[in-house]
């Protein structure tokens, strides 16, 4: 677990001006990581942190010779056009480098050093992203409590999840090709799934399509096939944090998940926020992980003292959606809903140690979803299924407007940060997607009837 360091002194000013502007994402305390280029110049991608409302551009902080040593080494690495050889040298180069460009962004650095950094500023506003990393490998994990049960309950209200749930954090391979960095835009689904009542299925546009508010966590150094990483060694083996959407065709997942997991149903659309939060910069923000005493608690290779001391963190999440009306009327997004990634029931490391006991294998740049991140309490659902119990009770958006699952044109806006007294707050930037409505060559007309399916939540997750 990462120790707090000068790097996380609430006092701590940067001579730019705009990160100590009150409510920002990125003061001198965060500098998180992402891959971009100035939008519209068809330069080649290169790494950048975030300071205040400009982005330092690490290519031409490594041309300009500021660093020398280790951390010229690191930079060097993250100026790729992707982070995979920085995610790779570990911890230590990474807080290395953290270190050095605190340094360099601090409000007592040398003036000819903040002079070299300043001409490498870019502004925010003129900015386009890339993934930040070749991702290998993507899984999504499905961890929450409080979302199984509120998936499972929209039917049956004492219905409960499945045995394993409590002994082991469920995941499924997902589809790395359409993973898409936010400002994602993707066509609804084309899905096979049951209508109520049909006896046969049908191949239509699907018609419960939903978001699902996560966070992907990127993997650093990785494991040799059939070494599993201990649990006290897993967060060695995560860089950093960003915001993730696991868009979800419900319709479709119902029909195709008995017996195995979702295809169809995830595979269309991933969207991540581009920054990475890095675990240096979310350490004064750790909290105790716990589990109900009356609950199976973990087994051996799931638990550890450290784990239980500081293994969640208080990561406080948003969902915000923006209908293609009120974008049309000027109108602003409306609030659905807001919680804690500290409500979930399994933990970040427990979740890598999971993934590699049997054997697998991680590699650098390989994103890991935390599954849909649900709290306790009212208004605290993740996904749309919840807020409107499957289209049940549909959600008032404003304007007039009601959602029971999203529309053509919505746009799904997931934000984050951390905050408390005594701390620098620690922002993620945003994850932005948009439905499109369905973009196939005319089909043969459906048979087996219409309409969508009603989800059977007491039979099948929704992680």
């Amino acid at each position: 677990m990462t120790a707090l360091d000068h790097t996380h002194d609430a006092g701590a000013r940067s001579w730019l001006a705009s990160a100590q502007a009150a409510g920002t994402d990125f003061p001198l305390q965060n500098l998180p990581f992402a891959v971009l280029r100035p939008q519209g110049s068809g330069q080649a991608f290169r790494g950048g942190v975030a300071i205040g409302d400009q982005v330092l551009d690490l290519a031409a902080l490594a041309a300009a010779g500021v660093l020398d040593g280790p951390a010229r080494q690191a930079l060097g690495a993250a100026a790729q056009p992707a982070l995979n050889d920085f995610l790779a040298l570990g911890p230590q180069a990474w807080r290395g480098l953290r270190h050095a460009l605190f340094a360099l962004l601090h409000a007592d650095a040398p003036a000819a050093q903040a002079d070299a950094a300043r001409a490498c500023l870019l502004p925010l506003a003129d900015v386009e992203y890339a993934l930040p990393a070749r991702i290998g490998d993507f899984t999504d994990f499905y961890t929450s409590l409080d979302h199984a049960l509120n998936c499972m309950r929209i039917m049956y209200p004492e219905a409960d999840v499945l045995p394993n749930f409590r002994w082991l954090p469920q995941a499924y391979h997902g589809r790395v090709s359409s993973i898409g960095v936010s400002g994602q835009r993707f066509h609804r689904p084309m899905g096979q799934y049951l209508p109520q009542g049909a006896a046969t299925p049908v191949f239509q546009p699907c018609a419960r399509m939903d978001y699902e508010l996560e966070l992907g966590f990127w993997i650093g150094p990785g494991n040799a096939q059939g070494r599993p990483i201990a649990l006290e060694r897993a967060e060695a083996h995560v860089f950093g944090v960003s915001l993730l959407n696991d868009w979800s065709a419900r319709d479709i997942q119902v029909w195709e998940m008995a017996p195995l997991g979702p295809f169809h149903a995830k595979n269309f659309a991933t969207t991540v926020s581009p920054w990475i939060v890095t675990l240096d910069a979310l350490a004064p923000f750790r909290t105790a992980w716990t589990r109900p005493s009356g609950d199976p608690q973990p087994l051996p290779y799931l638990e550890s003292p450290g784990n239980r001391a500081t293994g969640a963190l208080d990561i406080q999440l948003e969902v915000w959606l923006h209908s293609e009306q009120a974008r049309a009327q000027g109108r602003g997004p409306a609030r659905l809903s807001g919680t804690s990634f500290r409500h979930q029931y399994w933990s970040m490391a427990q979740m890598v140690a999971h993934h590699t006991a049997g054997g697998c294998n991680l590699q650098p740049g390989d994103l890991i979803g935390s599954g849909t991140i649900s709290g306790p309490g009212p208004g605290e659902a993740g996904a749309m299924i919840e807020l409107a119990r499957g289209a049940q009770s549909p959600v008032d958006i404003g304007g007039g407007e009601q959602r029971g699952f999203l529309h053509d044109g919505d746009t799904v806006v997931l934000r984050g940060w951390c905050e408390k007294p005594g701390a620098a707050r620690i922002g993620f930037g945003e994850c932005r997607g948009t439905v499109l409505a369905v973009d196939v060559p005319a089909l043969p007309a459906a048979t087996g009837g219409t309409g969508a399916a009603k989800c059977r939540a007491d039979k099948m997750p929704f992680g």
